[in-house]
């Protein structure tokens, strides 16, 4: 006899690890086999769908220590003066499967849930400040065109390569994606973004635009295209490995982060539009503030329990903090909390992982996976007589912005200085080195030689030639005719014809 008996998942004491019930050794399996029947149902369930974009990722818990003052731009208790919250942090690809080797080249996904006083306040974010579109209604198809081939079920250039040069707000951040940074050395050696425009509010209700930045402290380190090639072969699982290993020996990741704040009224008349995420802030108009720093400890116990299953959304906002007029931001408030509904559940953020620390009253019940409840006694329904809980508005400290007008679909107001191309070419000319610019012409050579259809490749051409007239003119010329050009095509990630 054992104290650690097998048992079903209702605790009854099962009779065999090892052996069906079936009639005399030789016969068949019978179906009253209460446990083998349990046991294959639960493992034909064990996984949950994965993420559509995200799929392949890794994370770790650990602390948020606030060691600056910006109480005077929000009252968020997270970001009050020697404020420590507990944090859990997710690293991922884009477009790659969960199977997908790390270091394709790709953006990075970059995403922090704190567990603050006043609720679950979660950044997803990207290792890039930028992202390829300004408004969500295109980002189903752009996601559709960095995936497969319905026919073949292949990855292909030509596809990718049509979305972005008809998407000319793209090539910000394809620059950053063809650049270094498309290939980071680890997860703890690239920076990470809020990416968006949100809004602070601080306690005498005045109201701020901020960008939130988090600096490695590990350093900004990358790779060349030859070795994440390399890797990608050797080890699909090397940014998730190195994460984990690093954190189990003692060697604690972290981050310092900063926020960029604009007053409320200058985003009326700024030369970028603030809520276009397709546009950085140069730092020179509005230089970074440190707010502290964010170190990772502690690996999940379980990978599933606590990475998997983990769900994060910008739509989870706390007192002090709120969304901005993004027009993409706004479409994720949505899109985020309803992806992770159908993926995890209806209940998902009653699961350990994604329940806050804060106490939660609400007038919510049913629906699946539901693990707490209400006292019987209490009202289910708002407003009432009988003591349930009653929205506070002071407490709440929302933000908000003025807006009144025809509702158009149309593209966001133009600021003095906005285009598409701008911003990419000085990224492009200012701030890659000599070096940088070479790795980055070769990359982009491979990648226009991926490309089979003509006006597709043209557009190539004409979509480069707009960031850099020079960079366009090298790239006709390097790439050749579409007969010899395959050859040459980069191997990996995002662009690859064969990956």
């Amino acid at each position: 006899m054992t104290d650690r008996f097998t048992t079903s998942q209702t605790g009854t004491p099962i009779a065999s690890d090892e052996h069906s019930l079936t009639a005399g050794p030789d016969g068949a399996a019978v179906l009253h086999d209460r446990y083998l029947v349990e046991k294959l149902a639960q493992f034909n369930r064990e996984r949950i769908p994965e993420r559509i974009v995200h799929a392949k990722g890794g994370g770790a818990f650990g602390t948020f220590e606030v060691t600056g003052d910006v109480s005077a731009y929000t009252s968020a208790a997270v970001f009050q003066p020697g404020a420590v919250t507990e944090t859990l942090q997710r690293f991922s690809s884009v477009a790659g499967e969960q199977g997908s080797p790390d270091t394709w080249r790709d953006v990075r996904g970059f995403s922090v849930k704190f567990y603050t006083s006043e609720g679950n306040y979660d950044i997803v974010g990207n290792n890039t400040p930028v992202f390829f579109i300004r408004d969500g209604i295109k980002f189903p198809d752009f996601i559709h065109s960095q995936k497969r081939l319905p026919g073949s079920g292949l990855r292909d250039g030509d596809m990718q390569w049509d979305f972005w040069t008809l998407s000319p707000e793209s090539a910000h951040q394809v620059t950053y994606l063809m650049g270094d940074r498309g290939l980071p050395r680890s997860w703890r050696e690239m920076p990470g973004f809020g990416s968006h425009t949100y809004q602070w509010i601080n306690a005498a209700g005045e109201r701020f635009w901020v960008k939130y930045h988090f600096t490695s402290n590990q350093g900004n380190i990358e790779m060349e295209s030859a070795e994440a090639e390399q890797i990608a072969g050797a080890d699909a699982d090397y940014y998730r490995r190195d994460l984990y290993e690093a954190i189990e020996a003692g060697n604690h990741p972290s981050w310092d982060v900063h926020v960029q704040v604009m007053p409320y009224e200058d985003a009326k008349t700024y030369r970028f539009n603030p809520f276009d995420l397709t546009k950085v802030w140069p730092h020179s108009d509005y230089p970074l503030i440190k707010v502290g720093t964010h170190t990772l400890d502690r690996n999940p116990e379980n990978f599933f329990a606590e990475i998997e299953q983990a769900a994060f959304s910008p739509a989870n906002t706390v007192p002090g903090i709120d969304i901005s007029p993004d027009k993409m931001l706004m479409a994720r408030v949505f899109s985020y909390p309803d992806a992770q509904r159908y993926r995890v559940g209806t209940n998902y953020n009653q699961i350990p992982v994604n329940a806050p620390k804060a106490p939660v009253h609400n007038y919510s019940q049913d629906g699946s996976q539901r693990h707490g409840f209400k006292a019987a006694s209490d009202p289910v329904y708002a407003p009432n007589s009988f003591g349930g809980p009653v929205a506070d508005p002071a407490r709440a400290a929302t933000g908000s912005w003025e807006s009144d007008g025809e509702l158009v679909r149309s593209a966001a107001t133009l600021h003095s200085e906005d285009d598409d191309f701008g911003q990419a070419g000085t990224l492009y000319r200012h701030v890659f080195d000599d070096a940088a610019k070479a790795r980055f012409v070769e990359t982009l050579v491979g990648q226009g030689s991926g490309i089979t259809v003509d006006r597709v490749r043209e557009r190539f051409f004409w979509y480069w030639t707009n960031v850099d007239a020079a960079l366009g003119a090298t790239l006709r010329e390097k790439v050749g005719s579409i007969e010899t050009a395959n050859e040459s095509a980069e191997p990996i990630g995002i662009g690859a014809d064969h990956a």
